[in-house]
């Protein structure tokens, strides 16, 4: 069959399946738009304690102080919208990867059309090197070899050939996947949606995006403070009612109250954390899609690892060659040379298989150049590989020289090898098989002279075998003995049979007691799914919908999971994960748009510099919310004590926000910017439900925070009854208090002296104190700034008193913390 005799669809015929059927393309996800986002946003109890704020403000006729917290209120919304407006770019991805470019016959002539223009029915012409654009049925297919990875997970292509039985997929070619071989003919069976592509398109839309445990720790403990701030507020409100004779005043100071006590600036604190951490990790060939799931990383339990193309390099390898009178070779292959000449010689010069590229690369080690094996020759007949002779034979001119390889089987078959040859040299691929090799045979044609029609007429003369393997990537076993050291299990899931599973599994360092197949794990009832995984390291033959079923299962179990992958196959699992990393240079556009974080070097080692840096940014941001929770405590105390006590108000609304949305984040970055314990990788995992805030570090925050209130409290008072003004006091107060939240961070820091602290060169501590000395200046210079948050002038000798006095607060804390290191 020829394709010129082809017709295929009339331009009328086109237009109407595509009427009928649409684009070859995924359908968009639907989008959020502004005013959906905007009104998420304003639901926020945060947001909304703002904007009351403002409007009571305006109510007042304090315009200046509304439009502050006005402007307040559009920064935090800014930056809400700009992360909204990140979408998840999946789908995109996978229109992309199944619209490349095809040729089709249409009015009987062949043209070259996007692959998202195909239509069912279709006549397509699939060729070497070519993706194909939709799923088809084959009705012509010469030497048609199909690398279906990005589907199965599989580095072996696959032979396809034009079969009426529906059940026999080796008559079908799907989309996405590649011809590496001879060429064919395909009728369009289904395209966009309903292909298989599509199918794994749908199953990761149908998965929604979970939040990290961080993000659920944090939300809850919101909630809990956020439950106690309205309580507060409420009563401060009625009693300054009854007290002051005011109800807006009242309104207002309950506002300020709750603005207070809200850690609203904790999602300002983990985007600043996670932010630098991805930044930090990019510098590292380490990109995070979304920066939340570093923490999550770091407290991973489980790595689920693909075989293909992330524990191995997905490229086949030549490893052993026997010869014909059994001499193993496993080094050295100089003496090789025939058997190299002749397996070259059976492959295509420029081949896409991965194991005709192991020949070729094999041929560069043993001659000087491979031009040296294929001259100026020509093939003059190919005998394509078929199903009673799963062997392929080329024949080459000038002179004429036969080369075959194979199945073993078949290569002596062809040999004439008489049954005691046979045995014998099945024994020696038995035994390169239970080393997890893929043996090929290799022999040469002894007669030339005569080429025949049919290939058994041959004389050929056997060469030897070799076995190929899909090599590990080399510094994959040390990798995994660093996340067993860790305290993370790995599992790999494969597509392989049980047997190169096992194997793969030893090399890399896995327990392969247990080898539990796809179907076997589907089967199971959803509690024996979550049972088996506890102790299971190795799954083979896994289907796309099975390695969801094993993620799922983990995460019902109570792990925290991480997957790595790069084909189509790995998405939908990726996206289901609490952590997905796919590989950036051999993965898929699918893989690397499902998953979070992506490997841009292909390096597994990678992970563990992520593993360990995500511990990291935990044990910091850990410290980071103590000195919060700490801080909290003083500016509501202070929010409390005058109207208790009918003191001049000490704190306002534009206080708290310049404290909580600009001191405070600031502060957090000398965290941020601590070392890491050196034993950081020799700890087991955080347990899943171990909440941030620990016993210990709540009851230290509790007790700094009071003795700091105690302290400004105290000072405060001192200042009135010494006579000095309302804004004078507040100004003086307030600047003791800032000097209390810089100077905490060298507390919470560790058990570290200031001068390790120096020694360890912590640059942002040294910035930061710059920073806000100035800003605590230009409040209190600059007219405008100053009557804005009801200050008064202080001299320069108060301004070094104020902070003189911040610092002692502070260090008179560092023997109480040891006392309570010692306590909990």
């Amino acid at each position: 069959m020829d394709i010129q005799e082809l017709q295929g669809l009339s331009e009328v015929e086109v237009a109407k399946r595509r009427k009928q059927y649409g684009y070859n393309e995924l359908p968009s996800r639907e989008k959020k738009n502004f005013i959906k986002i905007f009104v998420g946003l304003v639901s926020e109890p945060m947001i909304l304690l703002l904007i009351i704020t403002v409007i009571i403000y305006f109510f007042l006729g304090d315009s200046s102080e509304a439009f502050l917290l006005l402007s307040s209120v559009f920064v935090i919304m800014g930056v809400e919208i700009y992360q909204e407006g990140k979408t998840e770019k999946s789908l995109e991805a996978l229109r992309n990867l199944s619209s490349p470019i095809c040729v089709v016959v249409r009015d009987g002539k062949r043209r070259t059309i996007p692959g998202r223009e195909t239509v069912m029915g279709d006549t397509i012409y699939l060729s070497e090197g070519s993706r194909v654009p939709a799923d088809a049925k084959l009705i012509l297919a010469q030497n048609l070899l199909v690398d279906e990875s990005l589907l199965t997970g599989e580095s072996v292509s696959v032979n396809k050939k034009v079969d009426e039985d529906e059940s026999d997929k080796t008559g079908l070619v799907y989309s996405g996947t590649l011809v590496v071989k001879g060429h064919g003919i395909a009728i369009v069976t289904g395209i966009g949606s309903g292909s298989e592509i599509g199918k794994i398109g749908n199953s990761l839309s149908s998965i929604g995006t979970e939040k990290t445990l961080l993000q659920k720790e944090v939300t809850k403990v919101v909630k809990v403070i956020a439950t106690i701030a309205v309580s507060m507020s409420l009563i401060l409100m009625i009693l300054f009612w009854i007290l002051r004779g005011s109800l807006v005043h009242g309104i207002l100071a309950g506002l300020t109250l709750a603005i207070a006590i809200l850690p609203e600036e904790f999602p300002i604190v983990l985007t600043i954390f996670l932010t630098l951490g991805a930044w930090r990790l990019a510098r590292k060939k380490v990109l995070t899609r979304r920066a939340h799931t570093i923490e999550t990383l770091g407290s991973a339990t489980v790595l689920c690892v693909d075989k293909t193309g992330t524990l191995t390099e997905n490229r086949m390898k030549i490893q052993e060659v026997v010869l014909a009178d059994g001499t193993f070779i496993n080094r050295d292959f100089t003496d090789t040379s025939e058997l190299v000449k002749y397996g070259v010689l059976a492959s295509q010069r420029n081949p896409f298989d991965p194991m005709e590229e192991a020949f070729i690369d094999l041929g560069h080690q043993v001659f000087k150049s491979i031009d040296d094996i294929y001259g100026d020759r020509k093939v003059v007949r190919e005998y394509p590989i078929e199903d009673d002779s799963l062997a392929v034979i080329y024949v080459w001119d000038g002179p004429d020289i036969i080369a075959a390889k194979g199945a073993p089987e078949e290569i002596f078959r062809l040999c004439k090898l008489n049954k005691s040859e046979i045995e014998q040299r099945l024994n020696d691929v038995k035994k390169l098989a239970q080393d997890g090799l893929r043996v090929i045979a290799v022999a040469k044609g002894k007669d030339n002279r005569h080429v025949p029609d049919n290939r058994s007429e041959i004389k050929f003369e056997y060469l030897g075998i070799v076995g190929l393997a899909d090599p590990i990537r080399q510094r994959v076993p040390a990798a995994v003995k660093t996340c067993h050291s860790a305290g993370i299990r790995v599992v790999m899931i494969t597509g392989d049979y049980p047997e190169t599973a096992a194997n793969i599994a030893r090399q890399v360092g896995l327990d392969d007691s247990r080898v539990v197949s796809g179907a076997e794990f589907e089967a199971l009832s959803a509690d024996d799914r979550s049972k088996i995984v506890k102790d299971t390291a190795v799954f083979c033959r896994v289907s796309p919908s099975n390695k969801l079923m094993i993620v799922e299962a983990l995460k019902k179990s109570g792990e925290v999971v991480a997957m790595t992958g790069d084909g189509v196959n790995d998405a939908p699992a990726l996206k289901a994960a609490h952590i997905g990393i796919a590989m950036g240079k051999r993965g898929t556009d699918v893989a690397r748009e499902a998953a979070t974080i992506v490997l841009l070097d292909d390096n597994f080692t990678s992970i563990v510099r992520g593993i360990r840096l995500g511990r990291r940014i935990y044990d910091n941001l850990q410290k980071s919310m103590s000195y919060v929770l700490a801080i909290h405590i003083p500016i509501a105390i202070l929010s409390l004590v005058p109207v208790f006590f009918n003191w001049p108000i000490i704190l306002i609304p534009a206080h708290i926000v310049f404290l909580e949305f600009i001191i405070d984040p600031s502060c957090t970055i000398i965290f941020e910017n601590e070392r890491e314990d050196k034993n950081i990788m020799n700890r087991p995992s955080r347990k899943l439900r171990a909440p941030i805030f620990s016993k210990r570090l709540v009851w230290r925050s509790i007790i700094q925070g009071m003795l700091i209130a105690i302290f400004v409290t105290m000072s405060y008072r001192f200042l009135l009854d010494a006579g000095w003004s309302e804004e004078k006091s507040r100004g003086m107060t307030f600047l003791i208090l800032i000097t209390a939240n810089i100077f905490l961070t060298l507390v919470i820091s560790g058990e570290k002296s200031i001068k390790e602290l120096i020694k360890d060169r912590n640059i942002p501590m040294f910035v930061i104190l710059l920073i806000t000395s100035l800003a605590l200046i230009l409040l209190f210079t600059v007219p405008f700034l100053r009557e804005l948050f009801k200050f008064g002038p202080l001299s320069i000798l108060e301004y070094a008193t104020g902070t003189l006095i911040g610092a002692i607060a502070i260090f008179m804390i560092i023997p109480i913390k040891k006392i309570i290191n010692n306590m909990l």
